[in-house]
């Protein structure tokens, strides 16, 4: 039943996220509406995953790798809230990655999918993942053209991004812990 759960989940997220994307007409018609269904979707979306993903039960992993994935792991997790990062502090590396949040978002669920070679992670990080690449391809079949946005303060801004980061990733790690697994040894 977990599995069904978190596949569920899986499901609406892909359907919240690409709603916009797969049928604009009847996205704009709802107009602000729809936000508001998105934003439902999305957060049921979450909540069955948590919920899903808690109540799997995992079976026989598909591969388990040795301790250095978990190393690996974590190094990933951290370039991937790095390139994240950099869509929202619009420096200088805002111009080299057309979609970083997408792209940060495929790397950490692929980081993860590492590590989580049963059912339950297949189908989290492997569709979380998945997703992100469909929506890279989804937008930049719909928007061929890139122009990079204006840079707000250069190379500084990213560092200070880095800075961000550092701290979001320990706050995360933290979260983890509490809630699940210790990431960090």
């Amino acid at each position: 039943m977990g599995l069904t759960i978190l596949f569920l989940g899986v499901a609406l997220w892909w359907a919240g996220h690409l709603w916009k994307r797969a049928a604009p007409a009847h996205r704009a018609r709802m107009g602000e509406r729809g936000r508001g269904v998105a934003s439902v979707l999305l957060l049921a979306s979450v909540l069955l995953m948590i919920w899903g993903y808690r109540a799997a039960d995992p079976g026989m992993p598909v591969w388990v790798l040795g301790e250095w994935a978990r190393h690996l792991n974590n190094l990933l997790v951290l370039i991937a809230f790095y390139i994240f990062g950099i869509g929202m502090a619009k420096g200088a590396l805002s111009q080299r990655v057309r979609h970083p949040m997408l792209t940060g978002f495929a790397l950490w669920a692929f980081a993860h999918l590492l590590l989580r070679g049963d059912a339950a992670g297949i189908i989290l990080f492997g569709g979380l993942g998945v997703w992100a690449v469909v929506a890279i391809v989804a937008i930049n079949r719909a928007e061929a053209t890139w122009t990079p946005p204006a840079p707000k303060g250069g190379a500084r801004r990213d560092a200070a991004a880095g800075g961000v980061v550092l701290v979001t990733y320990g706050i995360t790690g933290w979260v983890h812990g509490l809630l699940g697994p210790w990431p960090f040894g």
